[in-house]
This record gives structure tokens, C-alpha cells and sequence, in this order.
């Protein structure tokens, strides 16, 4: 007798297999040239998407180095599935990102590996230890998972995989919760694992574990988003030619700037299929709720580079306030959203928050985005306590009568109020508004402290006293010229002045452990250094940059060892980029960001950071690095990044005059 969910699952594998297509799906290349999206598809109009479609064009797309080649090849299958199977386009998209919805709504798989080798093993009759020797040679778990295929023992063949129904899948595995959620997500993985025919199981154990690592990253997807949308509407353009790119760029431009305001892809892909790219700014816009990615600041190294950016702009200098950067969003009345400068949802994190935002904001308050810092605070003091003090607080879930570490927001500025976008007013507008809209409430709700200036002697004792005041240094922004919100960027109209940057290096460097030195004297049993990277999105790999082994307390050096004791693997990722010279003695998973400060950066022969950026075959490496905390806040993916590190190095002072004694010479 069959459970009603085994006879629906049935039910939707009949319908599957009726989608089957006459064209041979192991033969479909996305990369030909003069691709036709009809006649070269893997699949006909009016079908779903076979999985394997998607499969073959992330395997085409891992074979290539070149960015354009990706785009291309990514673009030919999203412009089949738009002719095709348009409700297969938002589906396509999430599995090419490998993520299955918004950032901000916080469902993600990341599966271990223990729960693919067990479903894996029973998939195919292989031992978990044949498994497990098999992933130390070869380092890819999605690489063993293709390899087992051949083992597996099947009385009838299953239905063929369909994207939309593996999108479905993944979700549901991903959102299941319970006592016997784990046995479920091995049966359902292992259904999924069956059914997978040639690389399939490559690509979908990768999305599986969260880390599909094909080397596109999400900007090349948002090109290749504007190419497909761009052919379908006009089929006859020449592509390649001049005329094509220019208005591949255009179509482009409005993608990026629409997923920066808005970064839903069902809002934006249902506009584009309903109304076409001209119509995307109209239609997804800044809206309360939907997290944007922060402007970020451009680091700077004293006062003196402070003067030269903005001399004959009127600009102003806020406290640089060492907590975490709080996007607040009210909805309608009383609905409050708190995210967290990765677009994650912190609302549970911060409870005590929401009835005070309510006090704070005057009556004329319809709805609004605010940009804040959330900061540690005590209230007996009066005073702003160390970020490591609000590291303590609960992540997420947190009731308010058991919170013990106090926390005071400092609003610095408003993106949306009242029903209108404030991103393209200059900064003086922003605040103004900011400040005739909200009251203060000491301890809970402030506006972060700045003057203007005129003149640049005045701004070190700003920058002393807010030193006092216990905070990281200063930021400065121009309040008039250039002063708009520039939303996911690094900009030059707003300069990051921190107390303990150093002459060489404008800024602390945030990396990934990945690996781990045995210590020896005195710190024998525990990791006495660590090997550290940064990520270049471009990429998708993590690339070593230094070993580390001072800024630690023995306490430290404890607390670091029985961390990352969990987080052992027997072998480097695929998507780990070091020299062998030096290896540790352990890797470790990508799982933490060390923020850590440097004298200087120099080119190496060694290290891979920013590789062939500023010297062909080689890469950027930290001399004399030093801990100074975890940045519980970031991600791995969100480290400082290889162009930033390249960017960091040629600002120090020793490399503009060697070029420029290069250029007299």
C-alpha cells in the first residue's frame, strides 16, 4: 500500500515523462556558434525544461576560462528557455546562482557532506567508506557522485529529471525541519540521485552542498539575463557587432541597476517576460521590504587624502560607529523589517528594536528605509561598548526579557519615505528629511553624530573625539556634489577615516580561514597558525594570501583550535587556489572571516590574492598580518575581494612613487 505522498510523487513523475523530447539531449552545446534557440534546444516548445539541459550548460560553462564565452553560453540556454519554457526562466536562473529564492528570505541548503554520502551509498550499492576514499582523490563530492552512477541497481528506469521539478525539490529538502527530517532529506536526495543521467549528479550534488563553483559569478548572470531578454524581442540582431553591444550594454545597465534597487528575481523576471527590460524600472523599484545592498565607503589614510577629495565640496564627518549595520524598513504600521547589511533577515535578532522605532518616528511616518548601525551600548554609562560585546547577543530568535547586551541604533540615513525613493536626492536632502521625521531617544535611538566642515583643519579633532567616544574613527561624505546613495558600491563621496589605519595600508583586510599550521613550544594541541584567503567573485575561488600566527591571546588560540577542530576537511575544495610550497598542515572548510591588519602588501611568487592583476603569474600577499576579531557579520563570500586587494596595493604610498619614478625615467 503507498503513502499519499509516494502516490503523488508518482503522479508528478507521469507528468514528467510526457514532457520527453525527441532531440538528444547529450549532444545539446549551448556554446555553438550562430546558436538557434529552437532548433538547437535540447527540448521543444511547450515542454519543461529537462534538468540535463541546465547540467550540460554548467559543464560547458566550467571548461572555459573566458567571462564572455560564459555569458554567451548561459545567455543560448536562457534565451531557448525564454522561446520555449518561459515559466522554466526563474527556476534557471536561482540553480545558476544556487540559491532557491531571495537572500533575504533566508532559504538555503548547504546539506552536509555526510548526508550526500549516505544517500549516495544507497543510491548506488557503494560503501560510504569507498565514497569517502574516492572524495580524498579527487576533491569533488559532485565529481564522485558522476563517477558512482554506473553502480546503480535499478529494476525500472525512473522518469527523467525536470529542472522546474528538481527547483521544487531542492526547496522542499531545504525548508524540512522535524525529528525525521534527516532520514527524509537522504530519501529525497536519493530519489534525486537515481534519477540523474550523465553529469547530472555532478551539478546537483554541488547545489545540494550550497557550493556549485562553475566560475560565474552573479554579475555575469545579470549580462547574460539582458542577452536572452535582448534576442527575444528581436531575433534578428546581429550578434557580436558593434550595434549588438551597445545595446547589450544598455539593456544590461538596467538589469544591474534594477536588481541593485530591487533584488527579487520573481519580481524582475515576471516583468521582463510580461513587459521587457524598458518597462523594469517602472515596475521594480526600491520598496519597504525588500532589502537593497549597502553603499560602502573607499578606506583612506589620513587627513591629508580627505583634503584633496573633497577640497571646494562642503562635506560632512559622522562617527564610524563599531557595531552592525541595521537596514530598517517599515512596511506599513507597525510592520518593522530589520536586515542585516548582507540582506539578511535580523528582525528576530533585535526585538526590543521595533517598539522603540515606533516612538521614534513622528506622526507624518507613512513608511520608510533607514540606514543605521546597531551598537552595543551601556546604559548605567551612557556609553558605546566594543562590537565584541554585540557578538554575544543571540543571532536570532531572541526574547526580550532575557536580553542582556543593550543596544543603541544611530540613524545616518534615509533611502525611502513616504512612498518615494530618496537614493538620487543629495545627502543634505536625506538628512534633512532623516532629522524633521524622527526623534531621538537617548540610548535607543539617535541620530549618529557629525559636523560639516568647510576646511579640513578642523576634522582631526573630530576625529579625536570620536575616538574618545569610543568609536572606530570617522566617515566622511559629501553632502552636495555627487551625494547620492550609490547603492552596492564602493564610493569616493563617502571616505572611511579609522583610528588604527596604518601609513602603508588604508584599511583592515577581511579574509577566510581555509587552513591550519600545527603549533609547536608552547602552543603544542592547539593550530599555532592559519592559513588565510581572499575571494574573487569573478572566480569563485578562495585565494591564499598569508599564514597568520600573532594579534592572538592564548585564550584566543583555544578558542580558534576547538572551532575549527569541527570544521576539518581531509582535502582542499576545488575552488581553493594555493601554491603547494605552502600547504598546511590541515584544511578547513570555508566557514569564518578574520578581520586582520597588515604593514604593507607586496607582490608574491607564492600567493595567489588578486593573481595577475598587477604582475602576470603572480598574485598579492600581506607582510606582518595581525588578528583582530571575527567578523561574525560576513559571510566567506563577502571577504575582501582580489580587486580590492589589488586596489589597496597600488595606493600605498611606495608603489605611486616607484611609478612615478618609473614614468620620469
Amino acid at each position: 500500500m503507498k503513502s499519499s505522498e509516494e502516490r503523488n510523487e508518482n503522479k508528478g513523475n507521469s507528468k514528467e515523462e510526457k514532457c520527453s523530447s525527441t532531440v538528444d539531449f547529450l549532444s545539446y552545446k549551448p556554446s555553438k556558434s550562430n546558436y538557434d534557440p529552437i532548433k538547437d534546444a535540447a527540448w521543444q516548445k511547450g515542454e519543461k525544461v529537462p534538468y540535463l539541459a541546465l547540467a550540460k550548460t554548467f559543464q560547458e560553462i566550467e571548461t572555459v576560462s573566458s567571462r564572455l564565452k560564459m555569458i554567451e553560453i548561459l545567455g543560448n540556454y536562457l534565451w531557448s528557455v525564454k522561446m520555449l519554457s518561459p515559466s522554466d526562466l526563474l527556476p534557471s536562473i536561482y540553480l545558476a546562482l544556487n540559491k532557491l529564492g531571495p537572500d533575504y528570505e533566508g532559504v538555503e541548503l548547504g546539506i552536509g557532506d555526510s548526508l550526500i554520502i549516505k544517500a549516495l551509498a544507497e543510491a548506488t550499492g557503494r560503501k560510504a567508506d569507498q565514497i569517502k576514499n574516492e572524495i580524498e582523490k579527487k576533491g569533488d563530492l559532485g565529481l564522485v557522485a558522476e563517477s558512482s552512477r554506473g553502480n546503480q541497481k535499478v529494476m525500472f528506469q525512473p522518469p527523467k529529471l525536470i529542472l522546474s521539478s528538481v527547483f521544487a525539490k531542492l526547496k522542499e529538502i531545504a525548508t524540512m525541519s522535524g525529528q525525521s527530517s534527516m532520514s527524509k532529506k537522504v530519501e529525497k536526495v536519493k530519489a534525486l540521485l537515481v534519477a540523474c543521467r550523465d553529469c547530472e549528479a555532478r551539478y546537483l550534488v554541488r547545489s545540494l552542498t550550497g557550493k556549485l563553483r562553475i566560475g560565474l559569478a552573479e554579475q555575469s548572470l545579470l549580462v547574460s539575463l539582458a542577452r536572452c531578454i535582448l534576442l527575444s524581442e528581436d531575433p534578428k540582431l546581429l550578434r557580436n557587432t558593434e550595434s549588438f553591444k551597445k545595446k547589450l550594454e544598455s539593456a544590461t545597465q538596467i538589469i544591474k541597476t534594477t536588481y541593485c534597487e530591487c533584488p527579487n528575481y520573481d519580481k524582475i523576471v515576471d516583468v521582463l517576460l510580461q513587459h521587457g527590460i524598458e518597462e523594469l524600472p517602472n515596475h521594480c523599484h526600491l520598496t519597504p521590504g525588500i532589502p537593497l545592498k549597502p553603499m560602502l565607503a573607499h578606506p583612506t589614510k589620513g587627513v591629508s587624502e580627505i583634503l584633496k577629495r573633497f577640497e571646494n565640496s562642503k562635506f560632512t564627518c559622522e562617527y564610524k560607529y563599531d557595531g552592525e549595520r541595521a537596514q530598517i524598513h517599515l512596511v506599513e504600521k507597525e510592520k518593522i523589517f530589520i536586515f542585516s547589511r548582507n540582506q539578511e533577515n535580523n528582525t528576530s535578532k533585535y526585538p526590543e528594536l521595533l517598539s522603540r522605532l515606533t516612538q521614534a518616528a513622528k506622526e507624518n511616518v507613512v513608511n520608510y528605509i533607514l540606514d543605521c548601525e546597531a551598537v552595543a551600548w551601556d546604559k548605567e554609562k551612557k556609553q558605546i561598548l566594543p562590537f565584541q560585546v554585540l557578538s554575544t547577543r543571540k543571532r536570532k530568535d531572541a526574547k526580550e526579557d532575557e536580553i542582556k547586551v543593550k543596544v543603541c541604533l544611530f540613524a545616518f540615513d534615509l533611502l525611502f519615505f513616504n512612498g518615494k525613493s530618496l537614493v538620487t536626492e543629495p545627502l543634505r536632502s536625506r538628512r534633512d528629511i532623516l532629522r524633521r521625521s524622527f526623534k531621538e531617544i537617548e540610548g535607543e535611538f539617535m541620530f549618529a553624530a557629525s559636523k560639516d566642515f568647510d576646511s579640513i583643519e578642523e576634522v582631526q579633532e573630530f576625529l579625536d573625539e570620536s575616538i574618545r567616544n569610543k568609536c572606530e574613527g570617522l566617515m566622511v561624505k559629501s553632502l552636495d556634489n555627487e551625494a547620492t546613495y550609490e547603492i552596492a558600491k564602493r564610493s569616493h563621496s563617502w571616505l572611511k577615516l579609522k583610528k588604527d589605519y596604518l601609513d602603508g595600508v588604508g584599511d583592515t583586510i577581511d579574509t577566510v580561514v581555509i587552513g591550519g599550521y600545527y603549533g609547536k613550544g608552547k602552543r603544542t594541541g592547539n593550530f599555532g597558525g592559519y592559513l588565510l584567503a581572499t575571494y574573487d567573485p569573478e572566480s569563485e575561488e578562495f585565494q591564499a594570501i598569508c599564514k597568520i600566527g600573532t594579534g592572538f591571546k592564548d585564550e584566543d588560540l583555544e578558542k580558534h583550535s576547538q572551532f575549527f577542530r569541527n570544521h576539518i576537511i581531509s582535502d582542499p575544495k576545488s575552488y581553493y587556489s594555493v601554491d603547494e610550497s605552502i600547504k598546511p598542515d590541515v584544511w578547513f572548510d570555508a566557514v569564518q572571516v578574520w578581520e586582520v591588519k597588515c604593514a604593507d602588501l607586496s607582490v608574491s611568487p607564492i600567493y595567489r590574492a588578486a593573481y595577475g592583476m598587477i604582475e602576470e603569474d603572480k598574485g598579492i600577499s600581506l607582510r606582518f598580518p595581525r588578528f583582530i576579531r571575527i567578523r561574525e557579520d560576513k559571510k566567506p563570500e563577502d571577504a575582501t575581494d582580489a580587486q580590492e586587494i589589488a586596489e589597496l596595493y597600488s595606493n600605498q604610498e611606495i608603489v605611486k612613487q616607484q611609478q612615478n619614478n618609473d614614468n620620469e625615467n
